[in-house]
């Protein structure tokens, strides 16, 4: 079923989110306008007011992600870079920002984000034509890619979250992609991999978990979530086209996560295996705030398709992530 295009902004005039699933780009996600019963006041928003900028970019040889995130009292951002044919990360990249001052997220996915500590920046550029830019610069560790622009519709999911308020995010399809990677004396081109993009922005709870995978080509993509968000940013792009899927299923190891995981939703739309080949892992355990995240790379095999009556496409080795992810915010 196609997915009616995206408002302009996610609040309508009497304050009500606009829930639901679209296809397109919004100008606005101005929480401060809800109106009861998900309006909360503003010290409740700074505490509970979450956004990322997530950039994913995918070749043969390499696996690179790098993501700015907004937590309102605070900020932080990462990025690294996976070498896919020697099994391990070759260079990263961690950092918690000056609360105020080395954060600018994007109020919109079409917008820039930016952070900065020191002589280290990541930014994530909105560029003409539907062009995005990210350039990291980190010492050793340089990015400098350009991707799109997009050859299917952009998801936008709007719902509610327990113990918070309001979530919404803007998740794309595989975007053509080019660029460099430098780690050290070692340069990588990105010329034509996959490129895809994750922006998100809502009041959350304090306690935040969640299960995802995602993987893209330009034909062929998916996005599935399990935690907070329910089922609402499930989503399947198919030769350029967008379909919304049902409740995901992850099956894995939490105490072995580079064991296989399987992957399922509840609609007989998509079923894959995924083989792990290395991860990004963190833990940390602040006075405010604790995170456990692990971020496993590796490839998707198995089938998907766009209706229960349409015939299975085989999915073969497509590149992408899965994660785990426990925070305290």
């Amino acid at each position: 079923m196609t997915l009616p295009p995206a408002p302009a902004i996610v609040i309508d005039a009497g304050g009500a989110p606009l829930f639901g699933h679209h296809a397109g780009l919004v100008q606005a996600f101005d929480w401060a306008r809800l109106a009861p019963p998900y309006a909360r006041g503003a010290l409740w928003r700074l505490f509970h007011h979450k956004r990322w900028h997530y950039v994913a970019l995918a070749t043969p040889e390499l696996f690179c992600a790098a993501a700015i995130v907004d937590l309102g009292w605070t900020s932080t951002a990462f990025a690294y870079a996976f070498d896919r044919h020697k099994g391990k990360l070759v260079a990263s990249f961690s950092r918690d920002g000056v609360p105020g001052l080395s954060t600018s997220l994007a109020p919109h996915a079409a917008a820039g984000s930016r952070f900065r500590f020191l002589s280290q920046t990541i930014t994530i550029e909105a560029a003409p034509q539907h062009r995005y830019r990210l350039r990291l610069d980190s010492g050793h560790f340089g990015i400098d890619a350009e991707f799109g622009p997009p050859v299917s519709p952009i998801l936008l999911a709007v719902g509610p979250v327990d113990g918070g308020s309001v979530h919404a995010t803007q998740k794309s399809g595989g975007l053509p992609l080019w660029g460099t990677v430098r780690c050290g004396a070692i340069g990588y081109s990105l010329d034509d991999g996959v490129a895809s993009f994750d922006y998100s922005n809502g009041l959350l709870a304090r306690e935040t978990e969640w299960r995802w995978a995602s993987a893209h080509g330009l034909d062929l993509g998916f996005n599935l979530q399990a935690g907070y968000f329910g089922a609402h940013e499930n989503a399947l792009w198919l030769d350029g086209q967008l379909y919304r899927l049902a409740r995901a299923h992850f099956d894995f190891n939490p105490d072995d996560p580079l064991a296989p995981w399987h992957v399922w939703t509840d609609d007989d739309l998509l079923d894959l295996h995924f083989k792990p080949e290395g991860a990004r892992r963190e833990e940390r355990n602040l006075w405010l705030a604790s995170s456990r995240y692990i971020q496993p790379i590796g490839t998707f095999s198995g089938w998907v398709r766009a209706s229960a009556q349409a015939p299975k496409r085989i999915v073969a080795q497509l590149a992408g992530v899965t994660e785990s992810h426990r925070s305290r915010w």
